[in-house]
């Protein structure tokens, strides 16, 4: 079977489009398994000097693919750390009471879930338990 010129050029940039699109969306895709599928639970000493940021309210740290934030209430709260978009690293914005991504600017609560995209999955989150110094978190 012969094929004429014009034919061939057409399927090629159709084989060549597909195989670009096919790559995009993989790697566009964020794979959670490294934090979604593992359970969390390690305590923190707030006295430890890497700890600091989290007696103040508003303060903030990423430990174990988790960000783990004090509100300006106070209160403590831990999600995973990577956004569901392409999974850089998130920030906790204490004056907005949220965490935010620097990449594409996704918006998440301070329970983790999707305040404004481009991310559409929630950020896993984790309990928090205080007792005295030491600050658990757990899946």
């Amino acid at each position: 079977m012969e094929i004429d010129r014009r034919k061939f050029i057409a399927l090629t940039g159709m084989s060549a489009a597909g195989l670009l699109l096919s790559l995009c969306t993989i790697g566009c895709k964020k794979d959670n398994a490294d934090t979604d599928s593992q359970p969390v639970d390690f305590t923190l000493d707030l006295n430890a000097t890497e700890n600091a940021s989290l007696k103040n309210n508003g303060g903030s740290r990423v430990v174990n693919n988790t960000i783990v934030a004090r509100t300006t209430a106070g209160n403590y709260i831990a999600v995973a750390s990577k956004c569901t978009h392409q999974g850089t690293t998130v920030n906790f914005e204490a004056n907005n009471n949220r965490f935010r991504c620097p990449n594409h600017g996704a918006v998440f609560s301070t329970t983790g879930a999707v305040v404004n995209g481009p991310a559409s999955e929630p950020l896993t989150q984790y309990k928090t338990e205080l007792n005295g110094n030491n600050l658990r978190i757990f899946s």
